[in-house]
């Protein structure tokens, strides 16, 4: 007698679904109405998180296709942010573009000035490829800070609240709905990429570009449609950043930035969609856990809470070095050991610990 220890499928639909199982499908019905529901019962400040969220995984998701996917280092995301901010801000306020189609304007541009730096990526790779994503960092940041006639120099930019149907959008709970909208998009968009034939290259080069190109690969392509498809997704973000907050400031969109969205990649997970998303909801949730830790201990602890504030630097560094030392596939990784360890539970002879026959 011989027992099911896998998940079969007779269908080769069924194969390359998304979700083939069940159990996932319910897994993503629960998440979509918890999605749904959130903005009904959630208050100004969570609702204001939620965006961040959002936003920050759109971002996330483009830095993980060229890193995790590609292969390609980059510590550049944050000043291809800023070219999608600028110029969605500056196509509505100076040409009275719509706001949604400057956004999108914004994402094509900024694929463009992605792609374009993506260049040395023929040459270079590793160390040297970080360094000349830092470059472009540097250039975009010393451009909007000193090009005074189009950003405005160190001024902030005041761009229109967006409006769809004669509502504005610039409310937490208007935005929320685009903003999820958009990330989940975003995630399908990514999804569906990384199954395709682009996506198993991006993933051949990231493992060995050399047997990639012999394979029949184009490698110099293959990696120069990843920069433009992180930076279309990182203008994407920008925009939305600059639409949400109705400014835009070059203090956003520094190196710092960049570093934050490396952060979120690493511990939510290289390579993973999923993780986009996880390490983008802990890195932008940690600074306000740790505001919100230090009000509720002022009365009790004020001299602990008085110091929080200037340790979120430090707990950032804390968090990436155990992800790094203790699980470096990050918080995809413990997600997938939970849904494994509940999958085989209590049956210990699918876990190959048991000689059931």
């Amino acid at each position: 007698m011989s027992l099911e220890c896998g998940v079969f499928h007779t269908r080769y639909e069924a194969d390359m679904g998304l979700r083939p199982r069940p159990v996932q499908r319910i897994r993503l019905g629960v998440f979509a109405l918890f999605v749904l529901l959130f903005p009904f019962v959630a208050g100004p400040y969570w609702l204001n998180l939620a965006n961040q969220v959002a936003i920050a995984t759109v971002g996330a998701i483009g830095l993980n296709l060229l890193v995790g996917s590609t292969g390609q280092i980059s510590l550049g995301h944050g000043a291809f942010m800023a070219i999608g901010a600028y110029t969605s801000g500056l196509l509505t306020l100076h040409l009275g573009v719509p706001w949604g189609a400057s956004i999108f304007a914004a994402a094509l541009v900024t694929a463009a000035v992605g792609a374009f730096f993506g260049l040395p990526s023929l040459r270079l790779k590793g160390l040297y490829l970080a360094i000349a994503t830092l470059a472009a960092q540097e250039i975009v940041e010393w451009g909007m800070t000193n090009w005074t006639a189009v950003t405005g120099g160190a001024e902030a930019i005041v761009v229109p609240a967006p409006v769809l149907f004669g509502v504005r959008l610039n409310s937490d709970f208007a935005f929320y709905w685009i903003a999820v909208l958009t990330a989940g998009g975003a995630a399908l968009f990514a999804a569906n990429l990384l199954r395709s034939r682009v996506g198993r290259a991006f993933e051949a080069v990231r493992d060995q570009d050399i047997a990639a190109s012999v394979i029949g690969v184009d490698v110099f392509r293959t990696k120069l449609l990843a920069f433009a498809t992180s930076s279309f997704l990182a203008g994407l973000a920008g925009a939305m950043i600059a639409f949400h907050r109705n400014i835009i400031t070059w203090e956003r969109f520094t190196l710092s930035t960049s570093i934050l969205f490396l952060a979120m990649i690493i511990v939510g997970g290289l390579g993973s969609i999923r993780g986009s998303f996880l390490g983008a909801a802990l890195i932008t949730l940690l600074p306000a856990m740790i505001d919100n830790l230090g009000r509720s201990i002022q009365d009790t602890a004020p001299q602990i809470a008085a110091v929080l504030p200037y340790a979120q630097q430090a707990v950032f560094g804390i968090v990436i070095i155990l992800f790094l030392i203790f699980e470096p596939r990050g918080l995809s990784r413990l997600w997938g050991n939970v849904k494994d360890y509940f999958h085989v539970w209590p049956f210990a002879y699918r876990r190959g610990e048991s000689g059931a026959r």
